[in-house]
């Protein structure tokens, strides 16, 4: 068996599996120590199932024709006009993806969600972990309820230092319980939590981010717990339930238009206090 073979399975070769990018031996020994361990198999399956979901849903556009103003030729045409052919080159990059992914959200597509295998983010590991401290809470599941919505967004947004949002997700079959504030290392972070009918329980961990501009939607799984995480204009945001992906991430879509102050999707409103 070739060196490459010896080497411990690692997260590079779960990545490499999902995308059907392992050679036969190679693919052999990781399905080998998957079937030793169902749970890493359940998320490898998972995230399989969110790549095809992705890519039919992107399959229509693949199949576009390339617009105009982002083919090779008028992109290298307005880079020989530049006088400085560093900046240029830099700018043409920015444009292709800023273009494309402007391209793919008109299209109503909005952040594609990635597949993450492990809780690798910071924000999300904390976020499930109040997650799993709050909601099996039946008395005081929340510090301030929702019947007192003008202070609670008012009070949460003076200790994070940011001007926040309880997105309406009535749409979505969940109502607003209230929230309450945590302690994020030397920041703090807030934490609202809704409900359904059926007495599931969803919560929203907002907090300063660590980096600016915009990240695609993360998908995590730990155990039974769900979690959709992204970055946006110096926050960071995580949905969080014992629920379906699909539903999630509908929450999720909701959440970061309203947060954005976007029209909300299709089947939700927005409330501002």
């Amino acid at each position: 068996m070739s060196g490459l073979d010896l080497r411990p399975v690692g997260e590079d070769d779960l990545h490499a599996l999902i995308d059907e990018r392992l050679d036969p031996q190679r693919r052999r020994l990781v399905e080998a120590w998957l079937a030793e361990r169902p749970e890493q198999a359940a998320r490898v399956s998972a995230d399989r199932e969110t790549r095809l979901r992705l890519r039919a849903g992107l399959d229509p556009i693949a199949h576009e024709p390339i617009p105009a103003r982002l083919r090779i030729a008028n992109l290298q045409r307005r880079r020989q006009k530049s006088v400085w052919r560093p900046v240029a080159a830099a700018a043409v990059v920015c444009l292709v993806l800023g273009g494309i992914g402007g391209w793919v959200t008109a299209r109503g597509f909005g952040p594609a969600p990635v597949a993450s295998t492990f809780l690798s983010e910071p924000a999300t590991q904390d976020a499930v972990a109040a997650f799993r401290t709050f909601v099996v809470e039946a008395a005081h599941p929340v510090e301030v309820r929702a019947n007192e919505m003008p202070h609670l967004v008012s009070w949460l947004s003076q200790r994070l230092g940011r001007q926040l949002v309880a997105p309406d997700l009535r749409g979505l079959g969940l109502r607003l319980m209230g929230g309450r504030l945590l302690p994020a290392g030397s920041e703090q972070a807030a934490l609202l939590m809704y409900d359904d009918d059926r007495g599931t329980r969803l919560t929203l961990y907002s907090r300063v981010g660590t980096a600016e501009g915009r990240t695609v939607f993360r998908f995590a799984r730990e155990g039974d717990v769900a979690a959709f995480s992204w970055v946006d204009g110096g926050m960071a945001y995580v949905v969080t339930a014992r629920t379906a992906e699909t539903r999630l991430l509908a929450v999720a879509e909701s959440v970061d238009a309203q947060v954005r102050g976007l029209p909300a999707p299709k089947g939700t409103t927005q409330e501002r206090p």
